[in-house]
Order: structure tokens, then C-alpha cells, then sequence
């Protein structure tokens, strides 16, 4: 133990310490060592730290396990790109299984970037009760399989991660294309309540035996879940509530999300929104190009997913109900042109203002007290009536580039 103590005494002396007014003690490190043993500090302090981390790359030795609560982990530049964590590599032989793996509630990890992990970039246990987790203004990127997940204990389904929040990140695959079919960008059980808005997500796609999972996927008995304000770019599959019997999701909103995908010979690209097992969910206000040969552009499906209404969205694809799911559909337009958009190729599928948008989607929405806003935060209506899609027209200003 002495030893312990003076080796825990000599890498501290490397780290600067102050205490914010709100009594949260800060360190902030600039080595890997410094790093690791200021995590390992928290979890045996019972939590309640800030750890900053100076600009540098930082090759992990092992997971950073967060095991107590209250834990910030952040760069001190604020600059996500200027810090990079990492593990040894994107492989299914990698040493580093979980980048970061959050077994606690109230933990935030932000302003930074997370790569190469044989299994995750973040885990969020579920099953530990790792309530009002936050992940802000991250880069995840080159994920062996699934880039934040959120696990469960499927046999205690009192517990679980609730209340979490994802918001101005990005998630991608830098190759343009996943290492394997079993990968996806957040991936979540059992999750209660969670908002996921204001990312982006690029390249989530399978290059071989069958589809990735969704760039958003909320299943396994999740509820509530808020899904907005998020660009997906040529990814397999984009936003999915639910996946199979028993392990549906529950209510929640989707919308104000543009999903985009290029005719790039990806193998498996698929739909855009899925309700698979998702009774009572609200699908509003969403803007859907794909370019590949799937038909369907939103899918709802089974006889267990009841009362969803979808509305406002529009897409260049089909709406399609399937193997017995209902709801409401309507004031939908699924024949946009590729012309009515600012640019595809990068995603933007904010609206031009020509005679076929002014006829068939600007002031043609319906009301939705549950979309005050578009996309860009902009109220809703400008006109004289919602636009249909993720982008409320700001009439008089040039379209946003």
C-alpha cells in the first residue's frame, strides 16, 4: 500500500489541480499515465471530479473504467479534434475492448475524440444503473462493432441506463465503410428517456454478409427515446426504434432528422426510419433521400406496433406498412426530387425555393405541436403553414449551404 500511495503521490504532483467554485475538484492531465490514474483516483474518491485533459494523443493501456459518479471527463482546449483517446486498434484481435466503459450515473464525457476499440468506443452499463450519462461534442470514429453502446441485464428490467443524452457529435467510419456487418453508432437496451440530437453520423455501413445495425438504434424494451435534429450520411440503415418480439421500444418522437444516402454501391443499404415492434411512436417533420434501390423510405412493422402517426415527412421513397402494423399517415410527400434540395452529396437536404417545393412542400404541413422548430432551431411556421420536412423555409434568406 505505501508503495501504492507514493507512486499515486509522484504522478499527481504532475497534474494541475484547482476547485471550481462549485467544490468539484479539477485535474487536469497531459500524460496517459496521469490520465489513467486520475480515472482510477475518482472511482476511489467515490466520484465527483473533472478530469481535463490536455491537447495530445493518449494510446490507452486499458479500458478507462468510471466506476463511481459525478465524472467529467474533457479536453481542457475545448476542441474536440485536439485530443484524441485511443485504443491499439480497430480489429476483433484488438487489446482494448471498451475505449470507456461508464459504470455509474451522472458522467459526462465531451470535447474530444474516441477511436479504435475492438468492441466500443463508450459503453454505458445498464446494468450498473448508469443513469444521466452525456456524451457532448465527441468524435466517435473506427469502432470494431457498435460506437456507444448502452447494455442491460435483460433479467432485471427495473434497471437500466435512463435519462441519457448524445448531442453535437460526430460518428463515422473514416475507410467510408464499416470493418464488419455487426457495427452500428449508438446502440442502446433498455434505455429510458434518452435525447439524441444535433449529430452526425457518416459511413455506418456493412461491407459484407448482411445489413449494420442502425446509425440509431433504441431497442430491447427502451422508451421514450427523442430522436432530432440529427444528419445521417450513407449509412446502412438510419433510425430504428425496436428490432424483434420482446424486445420492442415504446413511445418517443422522431423528428427534424435529414437522411441521406448516395447510390455508392454500398451492399446493404436499406431504409431510412424503421419502427420494428414500436407501438405509440411519433415519426414528424423528417427529410429522407435515398438515392440506392430500397423502396421504402419510413417502414413501420408488425401487428404490435400500434398508434404510431407519421406525418410532415418528406422522402423520395414510399411510406410502407407491414406484416400487420397501423397507424396514421398522412400529409406526407414521397416523391421529392433531387433538385429540391441545397446539396445531396453532402447531406444537406435543406430546401431550394423553385415552384415545385412552393407547390408541394413550403406552407403544405399540417400543424404538430410537437415540432415548434425545424432542424436548424428556426420556429415553425414562417409561412402561412409548416413545411413539410426537416427544414422550415426562412423565406427572403439564401438556402443554407
Amino acid at each position: 500500500m505505501k508503495t501504492r500511495i507514493l507512486f499515486l503521490s509522484t504522478i499527481l504532483l504532475l497534474c494541475i489541480f484547482t476547485r471550481p467554485v462549485s467544490g468539484q475538484p479539477t485535474v487536469t492531465v497531459t500524460t496517459v499515465a496521469e490520465l489513467e490514474t486520475a480515472v482510477a483516483q475518482a472511482n476511489d474518491q467515490g466520484g465527483n471530479m473533472i478530469i481535463q485533459v490536455a491537447d495530445g494523443t493518449y494510446a490507452l493501456n486499458d479500458t478507462l473504467y468510471i466506476n463511481a459518479p459525478h465524472v467529467t471527463i474533457t479536453s481542457l482546449s475545448g476542441h474536440r479534434e485536439s485530443v484524441i483517446i485511443e485504443g491499439d486498434a480497430m480489429s476483433a484481435t484488438a487489446n482494448i475492448g471498451n475505449v470507456i466503459r461508464v459504470a455509474a450515473a451522472d458522467v459526462q464525457i465531451s470535447n474530444l475524440t474516441l477511436q479504435k476499440s475492438r468492441w466500443h468506443l463508450i459503453q454505458v452499463a445498464g446494468e450498473d444503473d448508469a443513469d444521466n450519462f452525456v456524451a457532448r461534442n465527441i468524435i466517435f470514429r473506427d469502432a470494431y462493432e457498435q460506437m456507444l453502446k448502452v447494455t442491460y441485464n435483460a433479467g432485471n428490467p427495473d434497471v437500466g441506463a435512463d435519462n441519457g443524452l448524445v448531442e453535437d457529435s460526430l460518428f463515422e467510419y473514416t475507410a467510408g465503410i464499416g470493418p464488419q456487418y455487426y457495427i452500428g453508432g449508438i446502440d442502446a437496451h433498455q434505455a429510458h428517456d434518452w435525447i439524441v440530437r444535433n449529430n452526425t453520423f457518416r459511413d455506418i455501413a456493412s461491407p459484407s454478409e448482411s445489413v449494420a445495425e442502425h446509425a440509431i438504434h433504441f431497442w430491447s424494451n427502451s422508451v421514450g427515446t427523442i430522436v432530432e435534429n440529427n444528419i445521417i450520411i450513407n449509412c446502412d440503415r438510419g433510425i430504428g426504434y425496436g428490432l424483434t418480439a420482446g424486445r420492442g421500444h415504446d413511445g418517443g418522437i422522431i423528428r427534424n432528422n435529414m437522411i441521406y444516402h448516395s447510390d455508392n454501391g454500398d451492399p446493404f443499404a436499406d431504409t431510412g426510419i424503421a419502427l420494428w415492434y414500436s407501438p405509440d411512436t411519433l415519426v414528424f417533420n423528417n427529410t429522407i433521400y435515398l438515392a440506392h434501390n430500397y423502396p421504402w423510405a419510413i417502414e413501420y412493422r408488425f401487428p404490435e406496433t400500434t398508434n404510431v402517426a407519421i406525418r410532415n415527412n418528406l422522402a423520395n421513397k414510399a411510406i410502407m406498412a407491414r406484416d400487420g402494423a397501423s397507424g396514421t399517415v398522412n400529409n406526407n410527400v414521397t416523391a421529392a426530387d433531387s433538385s429540391w434540395f441545397v446539396n445531396l452529396a453532402q447531406g444537406n437536404l435543406h430546401l431550394v425555393t423553385m415552384a415545385a417545393t412552393q407547390i408541394s412542400v413550403i406552407d403544405q404541413g399540417v400543424f404538430l405541436a410537437e415540432v415548434p422548430t425545424d432542424i436548424d432551431g428556426n420556429a415553425r411556421p414562417q409561412g402561412s403553414a409548416y413545411d413539410i420536412g426537416a427544414d422550415e423555409l426562412m423565406m427572403g434568406l439564401s438556402p443554407k449551404a
